[in-house]
C-alpha cells in the first residue's frame, strides 16, 4: 500500500517533533545533573578483597577513587575518620562528628577522575573491636570554604591487638 504525500508529510512531521521532545527530555535544561563521586578500592586499586582485620596501631594500604562531573574544575579534600558506633557515621547531609585523622587533597577538571594510593592508620577507640574507616568527600567553594558534599564511603574492620 502506498502512502500519499500528505500522509507521509504528517508522519514525518510527527516523528521530527517526537525526536526533538525525546532529546529535550533526555538532556533536560542545561544538560546533565552535576555531581561528584568517591569510591574505595583495595591495595591493588581494584574493587573487592578488602581487609577485614587490622592490628590496632597498624597502617592499611587502600586506594581512593574521586570523580568530578560538576561542570567545572573542583578543589577537593577527602577527610579520613574512624567511627566506633552508628552515631559516628556520616549521612548524606551531615559529616561524621569524629575528628579528622588524615586528609588528601587534589584538583580535578570536569569529567576527570583520579585514583590515589593512601596509607590509612588504624586506631580503635578503647572498648571498640569493630570500627568503620570513613572517607568523606569535601569541595572548596569560594566564599564558603570547605563544603561537605554528602558523598562518603566506609570499610568495616575488626581491630585486634598485636
Amino acid at each position: 500500500m502506498l502512502l500519499d504525500e500528505e500522509v507521509f508529510a504528517v508522519v514525518l512531521a510527527v516523528s521530527v517533533v517526537a525526536s526533538a521532545v525525546g532529546i529535550a527530555l533526555v538532556l533536560g535544561p542545561g544538560g546533565s545533573e552535576a555531581f561528584t563521586a568517591i569510591g574505595l578500592l583495595n591495595s591493588e586499586c581494584r574493587i573487592g578483597e578488602y581487609p577485614v582485620k587490622a592490628y590496632n596501631g597498624s597502617t592499611l594500604h587502600l586506594c581512593l577513587f574521586i570523580y568530578n562531573h560538576m561542570g567545572e574544575a573542583i578543589y577537593y579534600r577527602v577527610a579520613y575518620k574512624i567511627a566506633a558506633s552508628q552515631g559516628d557515621m556520616p549521612t548524606n547531609t551531615t559529616p561524621s562528628p569524629r575528628p579528622v585523622i588524615a586528609e588528601w587533597k587534589g584538583v580535578l577538571g570536569d569529567g576527570w577522575n583520579e585514583t590515589t594510593r593512601v596509607e590509612v592508620p588504624v586506631a580503635a577507640p578503647s572498648g571498640s573491636s569493630r570500627v568503620a574507616l570513613v572517607f568523606e568527600l569535601w569541595v572548596y567553594r569560594q566564599g564558603e570554604g570547605w563544603v561537605y558534599t554528602g558523598r562518603w564511603v566506609h570499610l568495616y574492620v575488626n581491630v585486634t591487638s598485636w
